[in-house]
């Protein structure tokens, strides 16, 4: 019969209480919390686009509820964009965040995203682009 060291033992009493435990305890194979995530931008990160009207497309990595998510424009200063509107399309529920902004002059930037993914995550962020003259 083969003899195991001190340390091997103490290894394999680690694994035999450690495993249970972590079982129970439900950390291993429990899925990660989900937030919603931007998978693709229109606009894209960085772009440079004609105005003064653009379309904006922003797909997720989970369904959303289009009712209660939202978009925005701040311009390069961190003010709303007080003469740039944003309608937002129907739907979404499928992960996708759509609408059309208009009334952009040429400048930077951000679409401001806040989405509740229906998991209950409510999740946010930015994305800059540059608007130039025609």
């Amino acid at each position: 019969m083969r003899r195991r060291s001190a340390r091997g033992v103490r290894e394999l009493g680690l694994a035999l209480v450690a495993g249970p435990a972590l079982l129970a305890s439900g950390a291993l194979g429990r899925p990660a919390a989900a937030h919603a995530l931007v998978l693709e931008s229109r606009p894209a990160v960085d772009a440079v686009l004609p105005g003064p009207d653009l379309a904006i497309e922003l797909r997720f990595n989970s369904r959303i509820d289009a009712q209660r998510s939202k978009l925005s424009l701040f311009t390069e200063d961190g003010q709303e964009c007080a003469s740039c509107r944003i309608e937002l399309a129907s739907g979404g529920g499928d992960g996708t965040l759509a609408g059309r902004a208009s009334g952009l002059a040429p400048g930077r930037y951000r679409l401001r995203w806040q989405v509740l993914a229906l998991d209950g995550h409510i999740t946010r962020g930015d994305i800059p682009f540059l608007v130039r003259a025609p």
